[in-house]
């Protein structure tokens, strides 16, 4: 099976892509939610999430405070660099469990889809990585809409990933999701011909 990998910064808009890819019938493992699976209540994450920070990222029933945990990580590299300790290397394991199941089962392409996957050189081990892009302004008022940040935390947010620039330099193939959905599922037909073309040539 061959694995591609799907990243974008935040409000471009790489879940949407994500979800065109499955109805054209590629299978996509989304990191986020392998990340919101492995910290649910009762897993060892959970724990020492709430040990290292604190129990304000807890909520009442003990579950997590995804929007606390995000203003402390946000604000702060090093306290994101003591959450990413935490969780990605359950992350990645619980991720490899899937890839394997999807390559049992005998699918010829797959995707992952993750914010990180450059930052933390996980498209070396990949067979492409696509990557999408947006214009800023676009980015923000996405993130917006779909979190209810204010202006300061949207910015803080863009601020803390890597710009998108140096993704591309590192990707396979670039979606620029700047028009329509009806724009970027042109674009993820053409992306799927060619994600087909590599598995024949590297096949």
């Amino acid at each position: 099976m061959r694995l591609f990998g799907l990243t974008g910064n935040i409000g471009a808009g790489k879940s949407t892509v994500a979800r065109l890819l499955v109805r054209h019938g590629v299978p996509v493992i989304d990191a986020d939610q392998v990340a919101r699976d492995v910290v649910q209540s009762g897993q060892p994450a959970l724990g020492e999430i709430a040990a290292r920070f604190g129990p304000g990222v807890l909520q009442a029933d003990g579950s997590l405070d995804r929007k606390a945990l995000g203003a402390l990580v946000f604000s702060d590299a090093n306290e994101r660099k003591s959450l990413n300790a935490i969780i990605h290397p359950r992350i990645s394991h619980a991720a490899a469990v899937r890839i394997a199941a999807l390559a049992a089962a005998g699918h010829a392409v797959a995707v992952y889809e993750a914010a990180l996957i450059v930052e933390n050189g996980l498209d070396r081990g990949l067979d492409g990585l696509i990557v999408v892009t947006a214009k800023e302004e676009l980015q923000l008022v996405r993130l917006r809409l779909r979190d209810g940040l204010t202006e300061a935390e949207a910015l803080a947010r863009l601020a803390a990933q890597l710009p998108a620039a140096e993704k591309v330099k590192r990707a396979t193939f670039v979606i620029e999701n700047h028009g329509s959905e009806a724009d970027l599922d042109a674009q993820v037909a053409k992306l799927l011909d060619s994600m087909r073309d590599e598995t024949v040539k590297k096949g």
